[in-house]
């Protein structure tokens, strides 16, 4: 394809999608997701923000020593130590990219930065100059766009490119902006600046008002060439652009686009579960693309009409996004190479040999259970994996659990704590309100439960059943996440996940939160 045909696929899903509460991620995780990106053929993908923490700037470079098809950028404020320390985590990337930014909006300006029009301006460029210094690829956006004055806009915009910025972004980063004012906006910009022709304009909307998908079309339709977004629309408050559904918008509609995309689409759904399995972030049912409803035909009417011809009541062809039946024929006679072989397409390495044995002995152990062992159990099984091997300060030794009928629930629990077991039990008004009960009757945490939500990993009444558990406490959040094909074992679990993450005391810094 050549400049004009191809929209740019800017994935921030490990840095924006990263800052949604609760959904942190450890290096590993961040690792499959890359590269489960990097299978998708995403041509950018922000890897994180380096100065944020030590552990975000080892996620980055971990990233960028990996990932070898795919751009690695690392965000970066417009200020010299942000900016040395991205370039020094992508250094190692065969392709590596440095996105500064800065505020522009009057109120963010005025009362953020406290900063001067003029003094926005020089050090905007000063910090595009400075990346340049490090990478030829430097992308500079102006924060809050949507709610910024055009002809500022335009000022700082042409001394970036000036400075040597080759991609503007104009984010909408309080997702304020709807589809036809927003489209004009970046059809202006592009005009009235001179040297516009000498940048590639890029768009990054968030989902205040569901418009995110909507105003990053209406962008690219006034000439925006790369589109920033998420793998399920994750992100900040309500969300960022999701980018399963403006990939195949764009696929769907070639007779208005007149563009494409580089994305391999039958990896789409995979890394929506891949992507909802790590962060606990559930899909919703109904959410287009990916959730288990996008394709399912209740409708008499519909039914008919799609048995006689798909087309009728079906714009797109499910397998063209990875909706197929994926299961693994593998069974508890299978060996460890063939194990081991399943994993590696998945994307999904153990950095020793103990973790491999432990998940192989995990899958003997599900195969046991299970007739058929699918892709999603793969990945629940490496996730369940790790954060064992991730031992924290308490763990789930065995449970047992009486739920019947005319009788109160009962759970009784063998923990440990910092190494030594402990017995406890509880009762409740359902066997998880007795086992959660009976978890804080011994650590007596102080969290309060946010979300408690079970989805099913894979169809079928074998199904293993995954957890998601939301605490907080001290305004801090956490997602603890079990998988079981007993959903009480799995919610102990995640419970457990959820208390060890609360009680590490790591806090991550918010990557936005500005010190200038």
């Amino acid at each position: 394809m050549s400049t004009n045909e191809h929209l740019v696929v800017f994935d921030t899903t490990l840095r924006d999608g990263e800052q949604s509460p609760g959904a942190t991620m450890n290096k590993a995780e961040k690792l499959r997701i890359a590269k489960a990106l990097e299978k998708l053929r995403v041509d950018v993908i922000e890897a994180g923000f380096a100065i944020a923490s030590q552990g975000d700037f080892e996620a980055v470079k971990a990233i960028a020593e990996s990932i070898k098809e795919s751009t690695v950028c690392s965000l970066a404020r417009a200020l010299d130590k942000d900016i040395d320390r991205a370039a020094e985590a992508i250094r190692p990337a065969a392709k590596g990219r440095i996105h500064t930014f800065i505020a522009t909006s009057p109120i963010h300006m005025r009362h953020k930065l406290q900063m001067e029009p003029d003094e926005v301006v020089e050090q905007a460029v000063r910090a595009v100059k400075r990346a340049r210094n490090h990478v030829e690829d430097v992308e500079f956006s102006c924060e809050d766009a949507g709610r910024s004055e055009l002809d500022f806009l335009c000022r700082i915009i042409e001394a970036a490119i000036d400075a040597g910025a080759r991609t503007i972004n104009i984010p909408d980063t309080v997702g304020y902006a709807i589809p036809e004012q927003f489209g004009e906006t970046i059809g202006q910009l592009m005009s009235r600046i001179p040297n516009a022709d000498k940048a590639i304009f890029s768009v990054h909307c968030h989902n205040d008002l569901g418009l995110a998908v909507a105003n990053s079309l209406a962008a690219v339709s006034h000439g925006a060439r790369q589109v920033e977004c998420t793998i399920n629309g994750l992100g900040e408050r309500a969300g960022n652009a999701s980018l399963e559904e403006i990939v195949m918008a764009v696929r769907t509609r070639q007779d208005l686009f007149h563009i494409d995309t580089g994305i391999d689409t039958s990896h789409i759904v995979p890394a929506s579960r891949l992507v909802s399995t790590i962060t606990g972030f559930p899909v919703q049912p109904n959410k287009a693309i990916v959730g288990a409803n996008a394709f399912a035909h209740e409708s008499g009417i519909h039914q008919d009409g799609v048995l006689k011809h798909r087309e009728t009541y079906e714009i797109m062809r499910a397998e063209d996004v990875g909706w197929h039946t994926n299961s693994l024929v593998l069974g508890k006679h299978s060996g460890r190479n063939a194990f081991r072989t399943r994993l590696l397409e998945l994307g999904i390495q153990f950095e020793t040999e103990t973790e491999l044995n432990e998940a192989f002995t995990r899958f003997k152990a599900l195969a046991d259970l299970k007739h058929e062992i699918f892709d999603e159990d793969l990945q629940a099984i490496a996730s369940d994996t790790r954060q064992k091997e991730d031992v924290g300060r308490y763990g789930l030794v065995c449970m047992r659990v009486c739920s019947e009928t005319g009788v109160i629930p009962k759970a009784e629990l063998t923990l440990t704590v910092d190494g030594k077991e402990h017995k406890v039990e509880a009762e409740g008004s359902g066997p998880v309100d007795a086992t959660f009960k009976a978890i804080e009757s011994l650590v007596d945490s102080g969290c309060n439960l946010q979300l408690y939500s079970v989805n099913n990993i894979t169809s079928g009444t074998d199904a293993q059943g995954e957890v998601t558990v939301r605490l907080e406490r001290g305004g801090r959040i956490v997602n603890g996440v079990g998988s079981d094909t007993d959903i009480i074992i799995a919610s102990a679990k995640a419970y457990i996940e959820a208390l060890n993450l609360i009680s590490s005391g790591g806090i991550r810094q918010h990557p936005q939160v500005s010190d200038v």
